[in-house]
This record gives C-alpha cells, structure tokens and sequence, in this order.
C-alpha cells in the first residue's frame, strides 16, 4: 500500500481542533492515510498522550512516524550537544514505540571541521550506541532514519547514508528519502530509478515537495515549495507504478501539506494506482 499524508496537523484543521489526535481524525476524513508528527522544534507529548494517540491512529488506520527536533548534532564539537541530540533521539523512539509510529526521521549531523571520512566513521560508532541504547531500553519496532540533506555541510548525502546503512545492517536504522533534498544537492538532477536501485528498501519512509530555484545563482536552494514545479511528481508517480512499489509512505513537506498529498494521490490515480 501506497501511503500518503502530511507532515504535521493539516492546515485545514480550525485553531480550536488544533491538536494531534484532531489532525489524524482529518487525514483519515480527507481520505489520506499517513501523518508526520513534527517534534521538529519541542517534543509537546507526554507518554499518556502518546498512549492516545498510538490508539486513535490505529483505529483510524493512519501510520504514524515522528520528525525528531531540528537542533540535533550527533557530530557536534561540545560533548553536551552530542549527548543531548542522543537523549533527544532516543526520547522520540520512546514516544515512537508507545504510539506505534513506525519510523524517528532525524537530520542527522552537520560535518564540522571533520572530514568526508572521519565523520562517516564517527556516525557509525554513534548509531550503532544508539542501537545499543534502544536494546536497553526495549524499543523493538520504531525505526530510527538518518534524512538524505540538502547541503554539504550536513551528514549526509543518499549515497553516503545507503553506505552507513549497508554497514550497520540491523532492522532499525535505515534512511528518510527526501526527494526535494536530494534534487538540490545535485543542483536540480534527479534519477529516481537509480534511487531505487541504489536502495532496494523493505520499507521506504520518503519526504516529497518542490523545491526553490535562485535566479542569481542558478541553483536550487532547500526551500520547500508547492507541488508545481521540480522535481516532478509525475517522474515518481510513473516510477513507482513501473516498478510495481507499493511499500512505501510519502509524506508532504509542501507548504500546502495535505493539500499537496491529495494532488499526490490524484496523479498516481491517474497513472493507473487504486488506493484502497
């Protein structure tokens, strides 16, 4: 199953109904059927509201998965910003598990003064002590993803993080396909059969939107935008029916979140997919 939803509450909701369980009740009314819940700058549940939250969601059938706090530096300079991302990390995965969200999306870490190298070797020893820590403490089903970036100076690229990936090999940690991110970090190229050969995922958890171009650069800048320009949904809509993948949740980063995630659902449709 193809699922499709917003990343965060629907702008549509009223400023009174503005509350997680109340977004995931209008994803389902807008017949989508997945919803990214955006830690992005505080954690705002508690284990008792995540408890609800998991319940509705399942009720409803709307998979959930979190965006853990954009400050996070696994590869910061300070012992107390690495320490700190890591608790941040592993307090989403708790909330994760309670809920049952399938996936903790994390920007992982900006390269610093570390080089391409030292910082790949770094990342992995820190992954896999947070693996460790997710054994301990009985996180068994949510899935930690390191986002592909948009920037150099961020760890890191698609093919560097498949790298990562591959050489950890355990069940729990595996990659966010940003689709937007990684069109502009080849500065408006992007080949999504090769994403997908590249990858060849039990499970992709991606994020779509278009993204910025700078006239007086001539580059493509990390600025989400509506789904109307580049890269083109058509493109990933047509491949992904080519290659019959249906294991996959897209989640919409446009400014117009859910609204974008129904033009989603109405292209695949018209490439022939049938949502159930």
């Amino acid at each position: 199953m193809i699922r499709l939803g917003p990343a965060g509450l629907p702008t549509t909701l009223s400023s009174k109904n503005k509350n997680t369980i109340e977004g995931i009740k209008e994803v389902r009314n807008l017949g989508l059927n997945a919803m990214e819940i955006e830690f992005v700058r505080n954690i705002y549940l508690n284990e008792k509201s995540a408890e609800e939250v998991g319940k509705i969601a399942k009720e409803l059938d709307v998979e959930l998965s979190i965006h853990a706090p954009y400050f996070i530096n696994l590869l910061g300079e300070k012992e107390e910003t690495v320490k700190k991302s890591k608790e941040l990390i592993l307090k989403c995965l708790k909330l994760a598990e309670i809920m049952d969200a399938k996936f903790v999306v994390v920007h992982a870490a900006y390269y610093g003064k570390l080089s391409k190298e030292e910082a790949f070797e770094k990342m992995k020893k820190i992954t896999i002590e947070l693996l460790d820590k997710m054994k301990e403490l009985k996180i068994k089903n949510s899935v930690l993803l390191y986002e592909t970036m948009a920037k150099s100076s961020q760890f890191a690229d698609f093919e560097t993080l498949v790298k990562l990936k591959n050489e950890i090999n355990s069940k729990q940690f595996s990659i966010c396909i940003d689709f937007a991110h990684i069109f502009a970090y080849n500065n408006g190229k992007i080949d999504f059969n090769k994403i997908f050969d590249l990858a060849n995922f039990e499970y992709y958890h991606t994020h779509f939107s278009n993204v910025k171009f700078n006239l007086k650069t001539k580059k493509f800048v990390d600025i989400h935008t509506n789904i109307n320009s580049h890269p083109k949904f058509e493109d990933l809509a047509k491949t992904l029916i080519e290659r019959n993948i249906e294991n996959i949740t897209i989640i919409s980063e446009s400014p117009i979140l859910e609204q974008d995630s129904l033009k989603m659902k109405k292209i695949l449709e018209r490439f022939g997919y049938k949502f159930g």
